[in-house]
Order: structure tokens, then sequence, then C-alpha cells
């Protein structure tokens, strides 16, 4: 006797399958943030807990605690809402808001009292670092780290100027990667530095604070300076995104820009008071 094999609509006793189908996820084209929330969560690096990333109004990222606060149990400094996938520092008016979830974070010494609501979430994340390092999914920091640190990854960070500002990336020129989503889901891997493009110049610019900032020493520092370029040329490099999907406009962010606007004081190791060497000649094939 030989069995009947089910059928590829229903598992083997019969019952229906009920297949789930992806759905492909779009941005609106008249959303102010190109940014896709698939992939925009993480980890803290400083207690483990879950965060999410936002973009605020000058386009810096922020995280945010991932569960919504009642506004009367959140301080007025403490209190922010999102609207069209921008974070802004306030209450919307509603009974519910989002708070930093460097507010929350354990690693991070408390600057304010923040109430009793606020606390008793801050114990439970604390509990849970505990449980994260006792099991050793989270390494404990080798030392403590000042609130306000440099979230570059070295010290041979490209410094660049663009659209009248100076931006400090989180790598070399060369590995500045575009954020943009290619059509398999993925993050392009082409570079923001076109080959063939239109090139900026390294050059050795005064090191000058912002306005309000103290005074630093006269010295030159270099800078990739795109000034020169056109406008649509700097904005790609701000969005950070490859030529080509600089122009295509179905094509939302992955991941956030990496820039932070350049302080000199709190980026002074970054400075670099000498220019790069060139790329060394290749050979022409004859």
């Amino acid at each position: 006797m030989c069995p009947n094999p089910a059928s590829s609509g229903c598992y083997w006793d019969g019952s229906p399958r009920h297949p789930r189908h992806s759905r492909p996820l779009r941005v609106a084209p008249t959303s102010p943030s190109r940014l896709l929330r698939a992939g925009q969560s993480g980890r803290c690096r400083r207690c483990g807990n879950r965060i999410d990333f936002f973009q605020r109004a000058d386009q810096r990222p922020i995280a945010l605690h991932p569960a919504e606060m009642a506004t009367t149990r959140v301080p007025d400094s403490c209190r922010w809402h999102l609207s069209g996938g921008i974070a802004y520092p306030h209450s919307d008016g509603s009974a519910w808001c989002r708070i930093p979830h460097a507010v929350l974070c354990p690693g991070n010494a408390p600057a304010a009292r923040i109430g009793f609501h606020l606390e008793a979430v801050r114990r439970q994340l604390a509990l849970r670092t505990r449980r994260l390092l006792d099991t050793g999914v989270l390494t404990a920091p080798a030392c403590d780290a000042p609130a306000v640190a440099v979230e570059a990854s070295g010290p041979g960070c490209a410094v660049v100027q663009m659209l009248l500002s100076r931006y400090l990336a989180d790598s070399l020129l060369e590995d500045i990667r575009c954020v943009a989503q290619t059509r398999h889901r993925h993050r392009c891997t082409h570079p923001v530095l076109a080959p063939a493009g239109p090139a900026g110049a390294w050059v050795l610019l005064a090191t000058s604070p912002r306005r309000g900032q103290l005074a630093l020493p006269d010295a030159l520092m270099a800078v990739y300076d795109l000034s020169h370029l056109p406008y649509a040329e700097q904005a790609r490099w701000r969005a950070q995104r490859c030529p080509g999907h600089a122009t295509a406009p179905g094509a939302a962010d992955l991941a956030q820009p990496s820039w932070q606007v350049f302080d000199p004081l709190l980026h002074a190791a970054h400075i670099r008071t000498r220019l790069p060497k060139p790329p060394a000649n290749r050979p022409k094939n004859e």
C-alpha cells in the first residue's frame, strides 16, 4: 500500500498552508524622512538594551527608548515626539511621548532626578543588563567613557567641507559607504566617492571654532573641500549616497548617514595638520 503524499498546499496532516507573502517596504515621496524603519533598531553598546534610531530636524541621529511613556510621568526636558519619521524635542500635546535612551541607560549616570516611574524603568533595564553580562552576551566596557563621546571609529576619519559646514565622517574618505537600499533589500556597497565623477580637493584650512565656542590657537587642518562643486553634488555627499542612488526617487535609506557636525574641541583627535599623501599612480596597460 503506497501512502498518499500531502499536496504542497497542505501540511502532513492535511491542514491547509497559509504562506506569508512578503510586502515590500516603500517610502512615500512626500515623506520628510527617506529612512526605512526596517533595520533601524539596535542595541546600546553600554547596556545592551534595544534602542530605536530616528532623525532629528537637523538630520542628526538620536536613540530613543522603544516604548512610549505617559507624558505626565516624563519631565518636560525629556519629552520627544515623532512626526513624519522625524524626532522633535518637545511634546506634541498628546498623552504619550518618547524619551531618549540616554536618560534611562544604566551605563550613564543620571544627570538629574527623573521621577519614580522612570527610575523603575531604569532599574528594569539595569536588571536586563546584568542578565546579559552574566550570560556573556554583553561585555562590560573597559573604562567608563564620558557622556559626550566621539562616535567616530578612529583618528583616521575624514573631515569634509560641504554646504558651508564641516562634517566628520566615521571612516576614511574612501571607505564612506552609500546608505541607500538596493533592489535586493541590502545596503548599497558602492562608495560615496565616485571614481569618475567630480571630486573635491584636500586643502589646509584654518581651525576655526563655531560662534560661541572657545578660541583655539591659530592652526591649519586638512579638510576635503567640496565647496567648489555644484549644490547637487554637495547634497549627494550630505545624503551619503553614491551617484547611482543620488537620483533614484524610489530608493530609501537603509542606514543613518554617519556625518557629525565637526567640532574642533570635541573632535581634536581627528585634526590633521598635513595633507594626505596622493595615491600611487597605477601602471597604464599598454
